[in-house]
């Protein structure tokens, strides 16, 4: 099968067009979404462990403001802050690439 970019190709089987080995199933979307909500489920459940077992409160101090909260609560916060930060971060990249690719693609 040639390699020409424009050509969609099939992921479930590859470059070469064979089908999977006898016995295995191929990867689906659907398969995959399964799997990425039981890994999301799990880790779920240890955020909850976690914020359990840190119930100490904490005093907060940002600039001028102040606020008292529990340990596991303030920690998992600021991870799900800086999350939202980088998910910015990688968002302006994508739409900067974007707009190079089709300018490029305009030429």
């Amino acid at each position: 099968m040639s390699s020409d970019p424009t050509v969609p190709v099939d992921p479930s089987h590859g470059e070469s067009g064979a089908p999977p080995p006898a016995g295995r199933m191929p990867l689906t979307r659907t398969g995959a979404l399964w799997s990425a909500l039981i890994v999301g489920f799990l880790v779920l459940i240890v955020l909850l462990v976690f914020i359990t077992q840190n119930t100490e409160t904490e005093t907060l101090s940002f600039l001028a403001w102040t606020w008292s909260l529990p340990k596991g609560v303030a920690i998992l916060l600021a991870a799900v802050g800086g999350g939202l930060i980088t998910a910015l971060a990688g968002t302006a990249r994508i739409f900067q690439l974007r707009r190079a690719a089709k300018r490029t693609a305009r030429r």
